[in-house]
């Protein structure tokens, strides 16, 4: 077993072991808006639930140099952003939006993604996903160390569900139907594969 001091590695070199290590990871595709009526989007996979007692979910936003991601600047601004699952259907012109862009640009142009109105949040959602959700802001936590802010941690109550009829069945949700796709490392994704089940000990 190799033994390994996280305060030895560089930033890259964490990065690496933690992609490599905690995976499969669940991407939530992230729309919201800039100042200016811009619409950003953006995939992330530091995703993940929070809590269902209030519905709650977590995305991770690294930034770049010390430099805060358009998407948690929107959210810190408008307090709404809307998550929306990565599915095999939608994943190559999700994955067009993980271009740099400026600010005053919208990564939907970039796709043949079609924008959809929300219903109780102001930021629009993409009609070409299978689950969305509308999210209010809860908090964002700037995590760092050494006084260098390098992750805006944003936590959003989900005020509104959107699922598509094909996978929904007596309040569940289908994972084969839906085909998520996850996050691995490098350029590698991965589908749903086998599914087994296990009885929890009483």
């Amino acid at each position: 077993m190799i033994s390994l001091d996280p305060k030895s590695n560089t930033e890259r070199e964490n990065y690496k072991l933690l992609i490599g290590s905690i995976i499969p990871r669940p991407i939530a595709f992230v729309t919201s808006l800039a100042e200016d009526g811009t619409v950003n989007a953006a995939p992330f996979s530091y995703f993940n639930i929070v809590s269902s007692n209030p519905p709650m979910i977590s995305v991770s936003a690294q930034r770049r140099d010390g430099k805060q991601k358009d998407t948690a600047r929107n959210i810190l601004e408008k307090k709404e952003f809307v998550v929306h699952i990565v599915d095999d259907r939608n994943v190559t012109e999700i994955n067009k939006t993980a271009a740099t862009l400026s600010p005053n640009e919208s990564e939907i142009k970039l796709t043949d993604l079609s924008l959809v109105d929300s219903e109780l949040v102001s930021v629009p959602g993409i009609n070409e996903a299978k689950v969305r959700m509308e999210c209010t802001m809860e908090q964002v936590i700037e995590l760092g160390e050494d006084d260098s802010v390098g992750t805006d941690l944003i936590i959003g109550k989900i005020v509104r569900f959107h699922i598509d009829e094909e996978i929904y069945y007596d309040g569940k949700i289908d994972p084969i139907k839906l085909g998520a796709v996850s996050r691995l490392a490098g350029t590698n994704y991965a589908k749903i594969g086998e599914i087994f089940a296990m009885e929890r000990p009483k």
